[in-house]
């Protein structure tokens, strides 16, 4: 699985101050994005670990980060896109032919020989349809390449790899880390909520500190999950 950003929001820590004064200021978030040049970023970093802490967090909407993610499979995009405050472009499995794409194996299949041996098998099986058929109805040249691919693709694994480009603002970051950082969370997504994670604290590290699996932000286990290694650790 690869995460990469390709973009988020110019001088993020600043849009957020603007757009929080402004709350409680007959100035215009404008005049006071101007004039926050001058303070320093250890009073921004305060200011907003602060609108954090006591869920302040309307003005984390106005920054945003958008992620290129590929090596991930559909089971996986299918969880993704169910954040639906978010802008997603996923690869078309209709303009794109997948006759050589490649499949996520799972890990507790990929360490027992024999259920890699079967899930192998199955993959190799749904291939080889794959071709046969875009063959058998390649042979009729009034049918167009999208055509068949987007019937094609009916046969393919939820393990297929996929790629795609997400776009998320801060606020609704906090609630994918903790929903999918949480360890009740798939594996595969859980893998890329880190990575997301990763990335984000980096920039935004006043914000993304405070960020992880929901336990940490609500202070229970609303899962009451109690065989979890986290039980009980911020709360």
């Amino acid at each position: 699985m690869k995460v990469t950003l390709l973009s988020y929001t110019r001088n993020p820590q600043r849009t957020i101050y603007a757009s929080a004064r402004q709350c409680y200021s007959q100035e215009s978030a404008a005049y006071i994005y101007r004039r926050n040049k001058k303070i320093s970023s250890e009073k921004l970093k305060k200011f907003i670990a602060h609108l954090v802490e006591r869920g302040h967090l309307s003005p984390l909407e106005h920054v945003t980060f958008t992620f290129a993610i590929e090596g991930i499979s559909r089971v996986c995009t299918h969880q993704l896109v169910r954040h639906r405050l978010a802008s997603y472009s996923q690869q078309s499995q209709r303009y794109v032919s997948m006759e050589n794409c490649h499949f996520i194996v799972p890990p507790l299949i990929k360490k027992n020989p024999d259920a890699y041996r079967e899930f192998k098998k199955a993959i190799v099986s749904a291939k080889e349809a794959y071709k046969r058929l875009q063959a058998l109805l390649a042979e009729d040249k009034h049918i167009k390449r999208e055509e068949i691919n987007q019937d094609l693709r009916f046969i393919l694994p939820q393990a297929t790899e996929t790629k795609i480009v997400m776009t998320m603002n801060v606020r609704e970051l906090l609630h994918f880390l903790g929903e999918r950082m949480c360890m009740r969370a798939q594996w595969e997504i859980r893998t890329l909520a880190s990575k997301v994670y990763t990335i984000c604290k980096k920039i935004l590290p006043e914000v993304f500190s405070l960020a992880g699996p929901k336990c940490r932000l609500l202070k229970y286990c609303p899962e009451k999950y109690k065989e979890c290694p986290l039980y009980g650790k911020y709360f």
